[in-house]
C-alpha cells in the first residue's frame, strides 16, 4: 500500500557552524532533509510527505539541532503550491512527483 502524501513543506535552516560541532549538526540536518525532500537552495528543501513522515522528520531534526544556536523554519504550503513556484535565475524545477533515489 502506498503512503498518502498529504503535505507540502518548505523547510529552511540556519545552523551555527562556528564550531566543529555546528558543522556536524549542519551536515546531519541536511541529511535528514535529503531523506524526505529535494534541496532547492543551500539550506532550503521542498518536501512532499505524509503526516507520519513529517512527525518522524520533525523528531529527527529536533534530535540533531542545538535549540539555543540553530534555527529551522517550516512552512506548510497549500496542495500544489510547490508546483506553482516561480523560478528566477538559475533554479531548475524540482521533480516532486519522482521517487527519491539515493
Amino acid at each position: 500500500m502506498d503512503r498518502e502524501l498529504t503535505m507540502e513543506l518548505l523547510v529552511t535552516y540556519d545552523v551555527d557552524t562556528t564550531t566543529p560541532d555546528g558543522a556536524r549538526r549542519l551536515r546531519r540536518v541536511a541529511k535528514v532533509c535529503e531523506a524526505y525532500g529535494l534541496r532547492v537552495q543551500k539550506s532550503v528543501f521542498e518536501i512532499v510527505c505524509s503526516d507520519v513522515d513529517w512527525m518522524i522528520m520533525k523528531k529527527r531534526l529536533l534530535d540533531v539541532i542545538d535549540g539555543d544556536q540553530d534555527s529551522i523554519r517550516v512552512y506548510q504550503m497549500n496542495a500544489g503550491a510547490l508546483g506553482r513556484a516561480q523560478h528566477l535565475g538559475r533554479s531548475p524545477e524540482a521533480p516532486h512527483g519522482a521517487p527519491l533515489i539515493y
